[in-house]
């Protein structure tokens, strides 16, 4: 049995503690969750009781997430779950400079250990593959560096686009004209942007083309230069449009390419290209991969458990076929 210790922390500040527990003290309920030793608060203090090595994880987390509070006066029970998961990931990856200032004034940076890596590969080479699970950020984060390199000037024009595919399911005839058929597959893209850039800013960039949403049939024949492209739902494209899509790279350009290869909607007939050009591109200079994990999931907790039990039915199911 480890050596039992009774640490305590001192808030200093009553607010900084009322933030800490949250709304109804859903943050300090999933503090007590994660631990098995006791917690509670008198006055400023913070007392932790239990064995050394768990003591000493829970004081890491509170003293990082008492840190989060000092530097942006507010704290959501998403931080504290990153934090519960990842207390050393969420320590380095807050040493980060924030990428962008989101339209609520917000900063925008890597939350994980993986996310910082995939922000350096996008900051160190032309072209980037970022492959994960759902909510890792892969998107977003991309958005923000590029929203970031054109308020820098470092690139003209910012162009997304995506595989016109359905997710599994047959839309029909959609009206209205070219525009309005393809803007329900290119929603999340504005959705990102609004949250980024506020409606009334990304309103004039789109007015002025400075940015450009598209589908990916758009790109063919195109040369992109001084441009920030982001191929979003990769896992979509096929061999063809793939090598279509990275060879409309110009000078002056940067392209990030995301996906998650477990949700891919070709037919059965078609293979995606971002599974195939992983063979035919890794280990040339000024491309990289990079794969995200559940371990990289910023949303609801709940999402990396459901991550892990798809991915325990997959790898029974190959057993199963051997």
């Amino acid at each position: 049995m480890s050596e039992q210790v009774h640490r305590v922390i001192s808030v200093g500040d009553l607010m900084y503690l009322k933030t800490l527990m949250g709304p109804g003290d859903s943050n300090w309920r999933l503090l007590e969750k994660s631990f098995s030793g006791k917690m509670m608060y008198r006055g400023s203090e913070i007392h932790i009781i239990g064995e050394k090595p768990d003591v000493d994880n829970m004081v890491q987390i509170i003293d990082s997430l008492l840190d989060i509070i000092t530097k942006q006066n507010e704290l959501s029970e998403q931080e504290v779950a990153l934090a519960l998961n990842s207390p050393k990931e969420r320590l380095i990856a807050e040493e980060f400079d924030a990428i962008q200032i989101n339209s609520r004034g917000k900063p925008i940076r890597p939350k994980t250990l993986g996310q910082l890596e995939y922000v350096k590969a996008v900051k160190k080479n032309d072209i980037v593959f970022a492959i994960g699970p759902a909510g890792t950020g892969k998107t977003f984060l991309a958005m923000a560096l590029a929203v970031a390199a054109l308020k820098r000037k470092e690139v003209n024009r910012l162009i997304l686009c995506r595989p016109a595919v359905e997710a599994g399911e047959n839309l029909g005839f959609l009206p209205g004209d070219l525009q309005e058929k393809v803007d329900p597959y290119l929603r999340p893209l504005y959705d990102a942007l609004y949250d980024i850039l506020g409606f009334d800013i990304f309103q004039r960039y789109m007015e002025k083309g400075t940015i450009e949403v598209a589908p990916l049939a758009y790109m063919r024949g195109r040369t992109l230069d001084d441009s920030f492209i982001i191929l979003d739902e990769a896992q979509n494209t096929t061999k063809e449009q793939m090598k279509m899509f990275i060879t409309r790279l110009g000078f002056g350009s940067k392209m990030v390419i995301t996906g998650d290869i477990t949700q891919i909607d070709l037919p059965p007939d078609k293979s995606s290209g971002l599974t195939t050009v992983t063979n035919i591109l890794t280990g040339i200079e000024g491309i990289e991969f990079v794969n995200l994990t559940e371990k990289d999931v910023v949303r609801n907790p709940l999402v990396q458990k459901i991550i892990r039990a798809y991915e325990r039915l997959e790898q029974s199911f190959l057993k199963s076929s051997e």
